[in-house]
């Protein structure tokens, strides 16, 4: 397995075209994270979000603020060195990598994603440690079978993973069987495996949830779905929910005295038995 970090270039159906006249989503969270790697067509977007009262920006930064815990958890506490990171989105403050390999220097880690710039970004910035590994597959997360292909050059598959995948199912419409890709996923890992995952709320604030939703379907090419408590526990079957189970984002292991008011996102740690 090769260290340090790869970037191959895209090929086939999977080889990106950077359109700045076209909103990404992850172009539309880099905005609301206060990133500049997006474009007018993206802030417009973004905007007339926020202008229908959500408190996106707060969801967002709850959603990111999950992720660093819960790596931090998988690789400090449940002693996890390999996280397979589906649907990355474009590099921000504690990346998966970058938590999981100040707790071990050795913790491998591959991202996925499908758009073009995150791919150009990832080769800048999503670099790992020497004696580590950080890996990028573009490619879109419904095409599993390449995905799961590819990182085992650099996952060991019959050693405990971490698959991650925060904010990314709102992504993944009913049609494409969410839950059956997760399924995939994770009948592909080993017991002692972990599922880290994250969806917008239907039913946290849901009045503003569906004028953001009424928003997005009208100006996003690609169909964005909120999904309820219930919904968002499906993906989990099959592991066993870690404490305090499926809450909203802040209130999942928060240090002390940091601010857990409900946020519109689910967020759980499940561990394949």
């Amino acid at each position: 397995m090769a260290e340090g970090s790869t970037y191959p270039e895209p090929q086939g159906r999977d080889q990106g075209r950077l359109d700045t006249g076209i909103p990404h989503i992850a172009r539309v969270y880099d905005y609301w994270l206060g990133g500049k790697d997006n474009y007018a067509v993206d802030r417009e977007v973004a905007e007339k979000v926020i202008a229908t009262g959500n408190p996106v920006t707060h969801n967002v930064r709850a959603n990111r603020a999950f992720l660093g815990r819960a790596v931090h958890y998988l690789a400090a506490e449940a002693g996890i060195r390999q996280f397979l990171d589906l649907g990355t989105g474009l590099p921000s403050a504690d990346n998966t990598h970058e938590v999981a390999q100040r707790v071990d220097p050795q913790a491998r880690i591959v991202y996925a994603d499908n758009d073009p710039i995150v791919l150009v970004h990832a080769r800048a910035l999503l670099t790992g440690s020497p004696s580590g590994a950080t890996t990028y597959i573009h490619a879109d997360v419904r095409d599993t079978e390449k995905i799961l292909l590819e990182a085992r050059s650099t996952l060991d598959f019959d050693q405990p993973i971490a698959v991650v995948m925060a904010g990314l199912m709102h992504c993944i419409p009913d049609e494409d069987d969410p839950a059956g890709l997760v399924a995939t996923v994770l009948s592909e890992v080993v017991s002692g495996s972990y599922l880290a995952l994250s969806q917008p709320a239907a039913d946290i604030n849901g009045l503003a949830m569906a004028r953001t939703g009424a928003v997005m379907d009208r100006l996003m090419p690609a169909k964005i779905t909120y999904r309820t408590r219930d919904q968002v526990a499906r993906f989990f079957e099959g592991t066993e929910l870690l404490e305090p189970g499926l809450v909203p984002a802040p209130s999942w292991r928060p240090a002390p005295g940091a601010d857990t008011a409900p946020r519109s996102v689910w967020a759980g740690v499940g561990r394949k038995p």
